[in-house]
């Protein structure tokens, strides 16, 4: 009798249907884009037009027809000649607010970051101190800030030149200090006069550097609350003095909000309402057919803020630290 084995048979089962789970960046990146989705179909309906017709006129002139309407004539770079070569104010002025802008970034920035860590110890009232110096924020804002605007006795309180001692000379009585206040402060440091004018001017400008750092502050602020307190203690047995552990641990881990609130206050100054820049070329639209001509510097204007973020976002990722998260 002959033994044969029989090899086993396989039976081939259904496969079952793996459910293919989204990653949680994943469903991160659609709630992303869900969010900005109002945005994105508001620009795209509403403002995408606007722009097209704003980048066309600033290549165009403008005929006015007979009997109404008017006809746009292609003139190439004609509007952006005049604003560079002819109109010598827009120059000066995009200069010096350039300048301004340079020298307003560090000290908000700064100041906010200062501020931040300040509010963010553990002290009676801190709540209360928060939203003080938040409220200067609420303030420069909407309806309030138009009601500022059409106040008599503010605009009077901020002439620098409302006073007269009788000397033949107004005193600039808004300035806080004088350069000969800080020579007398320094006068056994070797200061050049161009880091004492800008002392100088961050004191006198104080009130308006506290209004446009609320933002940036509570950044800086969520940004220190998320450092695990399990770090700061590994520091304190380690035997690391609070300055080192600010430039070691705290610099470091906030470096990328560093970056957002700088890239943020250089849009917030370039969109601000006493803006120099924007309220001459506000000045220049409203002459006769001075709609091209402002076409043309807003967006030379546009064209250098965005060369300005991009130089400040290259210089500082350099040195932003990103904590990367083990899976």
């Amino acid at each position: 009798m002959n033994n044969v084995q029989q090899a086993p048979q396989k039976i081939n089962a259904a496969p079952k249907k793996k459910k293919k789970a989204s990653s949680l960046d994943a469903r991160k990146s659609r709630a992303g884009w869900l969010f900005v989705l109002p945005f994105i179909i508001g620009f795209v309906i509403i403002y995408a037009p606007i722009v097209y017709d704003s980048i066309l006129y600033s290549f165009t002139k403008i005929n006015i027809v007979t009997g109404g309407g008017f006809r746009l004539t292609w003139v190439g770079l004609e509007n952006y000649q005049e604003a560079l070569f002819v109109d010598a104010t827009f120059v000066q002025t995009l200069t010096a607010g350039i300048q301004q802008l340079i020298f307003d970034i560090p000290a908000i920035v700064i100041f906010s970051l200062f501020m931040a860590v300040m509010l963010n110890e553990k002290m009676v009232g801190r709540a209360a101190f928060r939203a003080i110096f938040f409220i200067p924020v609420i303030l420069s804002t909407g309806l309030i800030d138009k009601i500022d605007q059409q106040n008599q006795m503010l605009q009077y309180m901020e002439n620098t030149s409302s006073m007269d001692m009788g000397d033949g000379g107004a005193e600039q009585s808004a300035q806080i200090i004088s350069a000969m206040d800080v020579q007398r402060l320094f006068r056994n440091m070797v200061i050049g006069e161009e880091l004492l004018n800008y002392v100088v001017g961050l004191v006198n400008d104080i009130y308006d550097i506290v209004n446009r750092s609320g933002v940036q502050m509570l950044i800086f602020l969520s940004a220190l609350q998320s450092i695990s307190p399990a770090i700061y203690e590994s520091c304190q047995i380690d035997g690391a003095t609070t300055w080192e552990t600010f430039w070691k641990i705290t610099l470091p881990m906030i470096s990328p909000m560093i970056l957002v609130n700088t890239v943020y206050t250089v849009i917030d100054s370039f969109t601000s309402a006493d803006n120099q820049v924007m309220t001459y070329i506000d000045q220049v639209y409203d002459q006769p057919s001075g709609n091209v001509l402002s076409s043309a510097m807003s967006w030379m204007y546009f064209i250098i803020v965005m060369l300005i973020i991009a130089a400040v976002a290259g210089v500082l990722s350099a040195y932003t630290f990103y904590q990367r998260q083990e899976r």
